[in-house]
């Protein structure tokens, strides 16, 4: 198991960082060799179900997610969302904030933990490396960093 934490500060408001993290089939844009289905109906709320295919042909697997708390941002009040992964290769759960940044913009705060099945314990440190770095540059990705 992995738990990690990602802070970014980025340029665009609250709504506009909320709207790009949370635009679920967008992630496969950012994440490579990856597609994002949405199996229920927009729009996203509580119990929204999503499935991220990683990798290729039989090297594939699914990761499927549900949104268990949905909180969009307003009324000066922080955007929370809390994914909690369903796969049997991959389990564990991600949140997310986006709050106003001093200065202008908003900063997000990503965490993330992450188990992979028939992983040992001794391969936690290097999962969570390349964890940070992937889930890293989603971030930076979505929020239009790169």
């Amino acid at each position: 198991m992995v738990l990690f934490v990602l802070e970014r500060v980025s340029r665009h408001s609250v709504a506009e960082s909320w709207r790009r993290l949370t635009d679920w089939p967008r992630h496969a844009d950012v994440v490579p060799l990856t597609r994002v289905a949405v199996r229920t109906p927009a729009p996203t709320r509580e119990g929204t179900v999503f499935v991220a295919r990683s990798g290729l042909g039989r090297l594939a697997f699914d990761d499927p997610m549900e949104v268990v708390a949905w909180s969009p941002p307003g009324g000066g009040v922080p955007g929370t969302c809390r994914l909690v992964k369903r796969g049997t290769f991959v389990t564990g759960w991600a949140e997310f904030e986006v709050h106003p940044a001093d200065g202008g913009g908003s900063r997000v705060v990503w965490r993330e933990d992450l188990s992979v099945r028939a992983l040992p314990a001794l391969a936690d440190r290097p999962l969570g490396w390349s964890a940070r770095w992937m889930f890293g540059r989603a971030v930076d990705g979505l929020l239009g960093r790169e």
